[in-house]
């Protein structure tokens, strides 16, 4: 379920959303940790989040190329999110793994850095490009661009 995300796009902490849902902060932390949702309970985030029930039921979220957020969006920005992510269909997800995966060859790199000094430059271009993910993954929330796919896309 996409819940926490859904959520964080929103800028709502679990408390804000538990109050606009009528639910407890127990059973949204119970549903982001991967518990399954009563059918009320789904209504309720649902109507609290203004998202189909479907929406919910959704594993991951990735870019709608067909929602009104990202029509609006300059094409600068929208190539950006395409060429950075090296997929026709890109998701949150894989820019969070590459954010990682950079930060940790940053790290490592720049350790390195200290017997071998030719090694710091790959260290700190990670390590930008770890920082340009981090930034592109922000905006992508802040837009609103990301949708949800099936699991069986996954696998």
């Amino acid at each position: 379920m996409i819940l926490k995300q859904l959520r964080i796009s929103r800028y709502l902490s679990q408390e804000q959303l538990a109050e606009i849902s009528g639910l407890s902060v127990r059973t949204i932390q119970r549903i982001e940790s991967g518990h399954n949702a009563s059918t009320e309970s789904l209504k309720c985030l649902t109507a609290a989040l203004d998202v189909d029930i479907n929406v919910l039921n959704q594993e991951e979220l990735m870019i709608d190329k067909g929602s009104d957020n990202w029509k609006a969006m300059s094409p600068i920005l929208k190539g950006w999110f395409i060429i950075n992510y090296l997929q026709m269909r890109p998701n949150r997800a894989t820019g969070v793994r590459i954010e990682v995966v950079s930060h940790i060859f940053a790290f490592i790199f720049c350790v390195m850095g200290f017997v071998y000094e030719s090694i710091l430059a790959g260290g700190i271009i990670f390590l930008v490009t770890a920082h340009l993910f981090r930034l592109l993954t922000w905006q992508g929330d802040k837009y609103g661009i990301w949708y949800d796919t099936e699991q069986s896309e996954k696998d």
